[in-house]
């Protein structure tokens, strides 16, 4: 394995997370959650040799991961199209998560799920608490289409969460 291969998993491996909660978000079904993983992480690799470190890799990988997600999500075969076999090798597990603490956060995320892809986006942003600004650069809008998209987005989730 190249140094460069270290790295790349070294850096999926801190951040896993990020690619969990995202495939979480925009999956329902654990079988297409996994392949939505894999295919971020495949995506994420993909790019990764253009990484030039001017953000931080986090905000790379949210960025590569959002937009995978809402690609994984529209296209009418949800399967990975990874034709190098050797990626295999570097399938990331999906370990070591506080299985109470899912329990708990299965019914927001079901409510998130009802959501269009763009405002389950802009949800993830402020559950993860991204910038006006940062939300701004990332989604390719501007600040104050943010905040309007960021509004309508929570009062439809706070429709969602009191339907029930």
């Amino acid at each position: 394995m190249t140094s460069l291969e270290q790295e790349f998993l070294a850096k999926i491996e801190k951040h896993k997370g990020i690619i969990f909660k995202i495939s979480k978000m925009y999956m329902d079904e654990k079988d297409d959650r996994d392949d939505l993983f894999q295919e971020i992480t495949y995506q994420v690799w993909k790019a990764y040799s253009n990484f030039r470190g001017e953000s931080e890799f986090s905000t790379w990988l949210y960025r590569i991961a959002l937009n995978t997600a809402i690609v994984f999500l529209k296209s009418e075969k949800k399967r990975s199209f990874i034709a190098n076999e050797d990626f295999s090798n570097y399938k990331i597990i999906q370990d070591e998560y506080d299985h109470d603490k899912e329990e708990k956060l299965a019914e927001m995320y079901k409510a998130i799920n009802q959501l269009n892809p763009i405002d389950k986006a802009f949800i993830f942003y402020y559950l993860e608490d991204f910038s006006g600004k940062q939300i701004a650069e990332q989604m390719g809008v501007s600040e104050v289409n943010v905040r309007v998209k960021m509004n309508r987005a929570k009062n439809k989730l706070k429709d969602i969460l009191n339907s029930k």
